[in-house]
């Protein structure tokens, strides 16, 4: 059965009017609990404020549990990457040594999945990523939240700002309760698509700027009963190098030449698990759809789930390991990359991240190189930044001009296309959130509006809370 096709023109129609009931009165409300509104909830709390965190789903992890993406990407400086020609630029071909640029939430999330065996900690061996258990993530972020006090609302889907005089005082969440309200002195939009931005006329961009396409989605999936010994022994004879991530460039160009592969991927980008005989596939590929229309993302499942079949099928008849693998599960829902970039007080550009610039009011620090997927087809950009260097992220880009009342946090934060690319992985996100969460609190318990709050006291506090705002000595 095919995805209902969008319509070219919609009619509207009269909607009875309703109301709602208030849930909640807080000082900071965190809409999404996914990696930035994780570290925005614990960064807040921990800064003195009272924390509600409200997220669509069941269970909190955003993109880390609900759509399976795997691994942390790295956050550690490039000594030393060697590169090799793919289909439309570089990718990589050895394990990226460096050191540690993101601390905070970040590092207490992961030293709580490898406590509990949920995660391999980052080292030269996994090229620096951290693996980790999707589960195991669930349980982790539940606890963080737990022990910083910050009180859940789940199961609530944020559709619009509450607004008095252009400031933004709470949000409405659909729920099986029927309408919610929560009111907040200050919102913080981790929701990835900036929905709280947009819905209070915060200014926004879209896609790159030649034609509006932002980056492909991709449905992740894990294949089980992987045998890892047979595999690494067909990786020594051929091409490529096997740091717990293998992309089989030259075997899916064959494939595609003899036109027995369609999903429009230059390889098959595969990571290792904590768990031996598992292994998860970053792989499918969905172009030309928008993660904020209903339409795409009906055609993105599909279509991801139709690719992820025919790639499974692929691993069993072409790679040795592979022979009795099958689908352990996917993901609940398509992984996107990109969608609204909230306009902010400053708009991050390819320049700041490929400069390793600096800023006065930096609240956060990446070296996750742009990682650009063709929003059309194959081929992957990529594009470092400079060795034993990292960028930082200003205070302002968290600032959505236009609106008081409101931060942003993780992959709608301000900044380009391409400098979205580096920014849109999930430690930055944490990282983001986490000075999100810390600069609303502060303007909560000082009574000042966010724009207005000064950058030494936030990064003050970031610091007091153990995150990295300079690359250790």
């Amino acid at each position: 059965m095919p995805p209902l096709p969008k319509p070219t023109e919609m009619r509207e129609i009269a909607l009875p009017s309703r109301t709602g009931r208030l849930a909640a009165e807080t000082d900071v409300l965190v809409v999404g609990g996914g990696p930035a509104g994780l570290g925005a909830a614990v960064g807040a709390a921990s800064a003195g404020a009272r924390v509600v965190l409200a997220e669509r789903y069941g269970f909190v992890g955003g993109m880390a549990t609900s759509a399976l993406v795997m691994p942390l990407a790295s956050y550690f400086t490039s000594e030393l990457a060697a590169t090799r020609a793919g289909d439309a630029g570089l990718v990589p071909t050895d394990s990226v040594r460096g050191r540690p640029v993101i601390g905070g939430v970040l590092q207490q999330l992961i030293d709580r999945l490898v406590a509990v065996g949920g995660a391999i900690a980052p080292s030269e061996l996994s090229g620096y990523v951290t693996p980790f258990d999707a589960e195991a993530f669930k349980n982790v972020a539940t606890d963080a939240l737990d022990d910083a006090s910050v009180e859940l609302l789940l199961h609530a889907f944020a559709s619009g700002a509450l607004l008095e005089d252009g400031r933004v005082t709470g949000v409405v969440f659909e729920t099986k309760s029927g309408p919610l309200a929560v009111r907040a002195s200050c919102v913080v939009d981790c929701t990835g698509d900036g929905d709280i931005a947009a819905s209070a006329g915060a200014p926004y961009e879209v896609g790159r700027s030649e034609d509006g396409l932002t980056q492909p989605m991709t449905l992740y999936f894990q294949l089980l009963e992987f045998d890892r010994p047979a595999f690494e022994a067909y990786v020594e004879t051929h091409s490529g190098q096997w740091f717990g991530v293998f992309g089989l460039w030259d075997l899916i160009r064959e494939a595609h030449e003899a036109h027995e592969f369609s999903p429009p991927r230059e390889d098959i980008l595969m990571f290792a698990t904590p768990f031996a005989d598992e292994v998860a596939m970053n792989s499918t590929r969905v172009t030309e759809v928008l993660g904020t229309d209903v339409f795409d993302l009906t055609r993105a499942e599909w279509e991801g789930h139709r690719q992820a079949r025919e790639i499974a099928h692929f691993m069993r008849e072409h790679v040795p390991g592979f022979e009795r693998s099958r689908v352990k599960q996917t993901g609940a829902q398509v992984g996107v990359r990109e969608t609204r970039r909230i306009l902010g007080e400053y708009v991050l550009s390819a320049d700041d991240v490929l400069e390793a610039r600096k800023f006065d009011d930096a609240v956060a620090r990446n070296a996750y190189p742009m990682d650009i997927h063709n929003p059309r087809g194959r081929g992957t950009m990529l594009r470092r930044v400079p060795p034993c260097e990292a960028y930082d992220i200003p205070l302002r880009c968290l600032v959505p001009r236009d609106v008081d009342g409101l931060l942003v946090a993780g992959r709608c934060i301000s900044a380009t296309h391409e400098a979205l690319s580096s920014v849109r992985v999930m430690p930055s996100c944490v990282a983001t959130g986490q000075a999100a969460g810390v600069a609303g609190a502060l303007a909560v318990l000082g009574d000042v509006s966010p724009r207005r709050l000064l950058a030494e006291a936030v990064q003050a506090e970031l610091r007091k809370q153990g995150a990295a705002l300079t690359v250790p000595s």
